[in-house]
């Protein structure tokens, strides 16, 4: 724990702040202590955030999310607020080493630790799935090594917090190196992926090696996809159910529940017990903290409890009790998503409940939505410039919180950073079951549209997962640019559209006149430096780079030659905004003559590749290449140009 800082808050809710455990872009973690000195990490958004009512919306729905999840080897949340002025959140403190810090340290995981830590993140993940949450960010940083057992975190708020509930064309839910196969293909973030991401953390924490290498992600990506993984040095009993649990097909991985029972059996061969006569077993529960042999850790910094003295392990048992009575206080009916009356809910000490909107005088709950009749039309089937303008505005929370998501993820991927300053106003038809996205502000160009497709399809269907009665299927893009003539630009159905599958409605393509004032960017390579989550992209960028490799290094295998290169510093990647191949080296300690070789080189086979392809398909959107060199945080385009200036 870090001192407090001078404009910290003295308290938040009903938590006495002492300190800060930490900091990030969205906001600032804060010890707390409760009312009867119980250790809590507050987390407070930051005020740029919080001014943002599309963030705050969605903060609280992954308020509300996770105040569904409650389980073994997770961190209640406690209390949050997402309507105060500052929104805020607590979840019970755990101390203790994340598994990738642990590792650093200790070494990998071995017997009986070993095992409980399999059965106990297991278990936190079925807990997870069974409140139909995804994690969705499965990883080493996201499990602490608490004296009394695992802790899995960010199950839910800290989606909304960091951005990684956000979903696009070359955005990944999750972190490369822990993405599942059809995550990469699709762009699917579903329980199978969390169990894919299991597996792999499993077999990290059996041999502090990941099971499909390191390197460049678009290397990594490959070898998920198609190579077997390494799991070598996982012992055997466990090691049948790790590699269930990355099959490359979803279908074929066993649910999160099977895995916590099949680990617990494991785990209870582990474990001798002599159990005295007339006794009650272990329960399989119980073994997890059994068998576990982590040394405690507490920080000197935080200020002694004024009550009594308390050992770490009885805070964490007493935050979880609190943490399973705030659960009443915070309980919304999978039914209707309606939360429990204050009336009906038990006390947890000074523990305030999140505010949630209460439902209108017009609604039966906050998911409700009653319309007032609408216009009809002569053709019902298809969407008109009449339609969408009869549409009305959002009403009822299941709708102002899909208003709010596809605001927030259509905006993050087209934004002035994008090179697109576009506005977005969402409507809803409900007797037509269509929601309509209208774009202003400048000509909006075909990479726009294909992009705010891709981001709705994909937002609307986690919408329709979160509010099972949202009564909507189709989506329609509107391109109101010109006021006086609004078109129609693209209309689909998300709940059929499973993968979102979209393509653009136009391309440069080879042999058509060659554009010589474009220029590559800084923002378009920081965005091919992201995975793609499309196969083309992700074949085309394995095929060229390993080509790459053959041309520029011949048959030397002098690794320690600056001028060889490797997936280690090289890379090919996709700017789907721009509609350009970047093709990049990190290598500073090149001197200029070596560049200009290397972007002659590297920039004939870029050219030769978006050709071939621009030639074998309409669909694909990149006809326009650009080669770099990377020395720090300083970027050197050597070459670039459009597919039609080479030849095959």
């Amino acid at each position: 724990m870090q001192p407090a800082r001078p404009g910290d808050p003295k308290r938040v809710g009903p938590y006495r702040i002492i300190g800060r455990l930490g900091t990030g872009g969205m906001g600032i973690v804060h010890a707390g202590l409760d009312p009867a000195g119980l250790r809590v990490a507050v987390k407070v958004i930051r005020a740029a955030q919080a001014e943002d009512p599309e963030f705050r919306a969605r903060f609280r729905r992954e308020v509300q999310l996770s105040a569904r999840v409650q389980g073994p080897c997770l961190i209640p949340v406690l209390a949050a607020d997402p309507d105060a002025e500052s929104p805020w959140l607590a979840t019970a403190y755990a101390p203790g080493l994340t598994l990738d810090q642990y590792i650093t340290a200790h070494g990998a995981l071995s017997g009986g630790i070993l095992y409980a830590f399999a059965t106990g993140t297991a278990q936190a993940l079925a807990a997870i799935h069974a409140a139909d949450v995804v994690h969705r960010d499965v990883k080493p940083q996201n499990v602490i090594l608490t004296p009394s057992g695992p802790r899995v975190l960010d199950f839910g708020i800290a989606h909304a917090a960091d951005g990684t509930s956000v979903t696009r064309t070359g955005v990944m839910t999750g972190t490369p190196g822990w993405i599942s196969p059809e995550h990469y293909r699709t762009g699917t973030a579903g329980p199978e992926g969390d169990v894919f991401a299991w597996g792999i953390l499993i077999a990290y924490a059996a041999t502090g090696r990941l099971p499909f290498g390191t390197g460049a992600p678009d290397g990594v990506a490959y070898r998920v996809m198609s190579a077997a993984p390494d799991l070598d040095g996982l012992p055997e009993p466990l090691r049948a159910t790790v590699e269930r649990a990355l099959a490359k097909e979803p279908e074929a991985r066993p649910a999160a529940k099977e895995i916590s029972e099949r680990c617990g059996d494991l785990l209870a061969t582990q474990a001798t017990q002599i159990v005295p006569s007339g006794t009650a077993p272990t329960l399989a529960g119980d073994l997890v903290a059994s068998e576990w042999n982590v040394p405690t850790v507490d920080d000197p910094g935080w200020l002694s409890p004024t009550r009594s003295s308390r050992r770490v392990a009885g805070v964490l048992a007493a935050a979880a009790v609190i943490g399973g009575l705030t659960g009443g206080a915070l309980v919304f009916h999978s039914d209707n998503r309606t939360p429990s009356s204050s009336a009906d809910r038990p006390h947890a000490g000074s523990a305030v409940a999140p505010k949630i909107d209460t439902p209108s005088a017009d609604s039966a709950s906050p998911g409700a939505l009653v319309d007032a009749p609408e216009p009809s039309f002569v053709d019902s089937n298809e969407a008109t410039p009449a339609t969408w303008r009869a549409a009305r505005r959002a009403k009822g929370e299941a709708e102002f919180e899909t208003e709010a998501a596809i605001g927030h993820d259509v905006g993050l991927g087209v934004g002035e950073e994008y090179g697109y300053a576009g506005r977005y106003e969402v409507t809803f038809s409900q007797s037509r079951k269509e929601i309509y996205i209208a774009i202003s502000g400048p000509s909006v160009p075909p990479h726009i549209v294909q992009t705010v497709a891709k981001d709705a399809c994909l937002t609307l269907r986690m919408m329709g997962d979160i509010y099972q009665g949202l009564p909507y299927d189709e989506y329609v893009l509107v391109d109101n640019t010109t006021a006086t003539a609004p078109a129609l630009v693209w209309e689909d159905n998300f709940r059929s559209n499973t993968n979102c599958a979209t393509r653009a409605h136009e391309r440069n393509t080879a042999g058509e006149e060659q554009v010589l004032d474009w220029q590559p960017t800084e923002s378009g390579l920081a965005a091919a430096q992201i995975p793609s989550t499309d196969e083309d992209e992700i074949r085309v960028a394995a095929d060229a780079v390993q080509q790459l490799f053959t041309e520029w290094n011949g048959n030397s295998r002098l690794f320690q030659d600056p001028r060889y290169i490797s997936d280690d510093n090289t890379s090919i990647g996709f700017a789907p905004q721009e509609g350009v191949m970047y093709v990049w080296a990190t290598k500073p300690e090149w001197n200029q003559a070596m560049r200009d070789e290397w972007g002659i080189t590297a920039g004939a086979l870029a050219c030769r590749t978006v050709l071939a392809e621009s030639r074998a398909r309409k669909e694909w959107a990149y006809a326009q290449y650009a080669v770099a060199v990377l020395d720090g945080d300083d970027v050197q385009f050597l070459n670039w140009g459009s597919a039609g200036s080479c030849t095959t």
